[in-house]
């Protein structure tokens, strides 16, 4: 799609008329129709208000003139994976995994590796192909290239370590230590719990980044132990495979 048709179909979908949009952006009703007639295109900072109204990527209010990968991971990115700055903007260089709210959250390539790999093997790629294809791959990224400019000296590194010791000092039954702890989109780990009063809640927000990590329980069984955390929350749930039936073992402040 042109970015004209783009940006027509958004504005439809969203029911709003070229008036209500124009006062939204601080132009007139004449320039929105100039931009779906394909007469013209929003400029930089117009773009970046229709970004936030519509929630996609600059790149795709241009028709997605860009392949879009991640600078830290390689990952292929869309707009619903990729990463938002502190001011709740996109920024179309990395995925959620990799970037948090303007908080880098790898620094080290070998611990990607070890994270990427396992979701990249199939019948046609093995994990020595995987782990070799990005051994070459990482270090071509913005990221690898200027870590010793982006990198934050591994205060994120601390910040991790510190919680580690704060989930392992509350000595959950049956949970192993935790060892590491790696980037987790919420929408893909929110389960729903159930409160003893009935009421079934969920505690994450779809769109954050949060820690995390998956534990077989000491004690065996077909039951795991799901550990996430921030600066604000400690949670540990248990639940079968692919998150069902979860049981919330603790939620705790920080």
């Amino acid at each position: 799609m042109t970015a004209s048709e783009v940006l027509l179909e958004l504005r439809t979908k969203n029911g709003m008329s070229q008036d209500e949009l124009a006062e939204k952006v601080f132009v007139t009703r004449q320039a929105v129709s100039r931009w779906e007639n394909g007469e013209t295109v929003p400029n930089t900072e117009t773009l970046k208000l229709l970004s936030g109204i519509y929630n996609v990527s600059i790149n795709t209010l241009l028709g997605s003139p860009r392949k879009l990968i991640c600078q830290c991971c390689g990952m292929p990115l869309e707009d619903s994976i990729i990463s938002h700055d502190k001011d709740g903007s996109f920024n179309e260089d990395y995925c959620q995994w990799c970037y948090a709210d303007g908080t880098y959250t790898y620094s080290d390539m070998d611990n990607l590796i070890d994270v990427c790999v396992p979701h990249m093997v199939n019948e046609n790629f093995t994990e020595e192909q995987a782990r070799a294809y990005m051994k070459q791959m990482l270090p071509t990224l913005d990221y690898w290239k200027r870590y010793s400019e982006l990198g934050d000296g591994g205060k994120f590194d601390e910040f991790k370590e510190q919680l580690i010791r704060e989930i392992n000092a509350l000595h959950i039954e049956g949970m192993p230590k935790v060892e590491a702890l790696n980037a987790l989109v919420g929408r893909f780990v929110n389960l729903e719990y159930r409160l003893p009063s009935g009421e079934k809640v969920k505690f994450l927000d779809d769109g954050t980044t949060y820690l995390g990590t998956q534990l077989e329980p000491e004690f065996g069984g077909e039951r795991c132990f799901g550990v996430l955390a921030n600066m604000d929350f400690i949670l540990i749930s248990t639940y079968e495979k692919d998150g069902e039936n979860p049981e919330l073992v603790l939620y705790q402040k920080r």
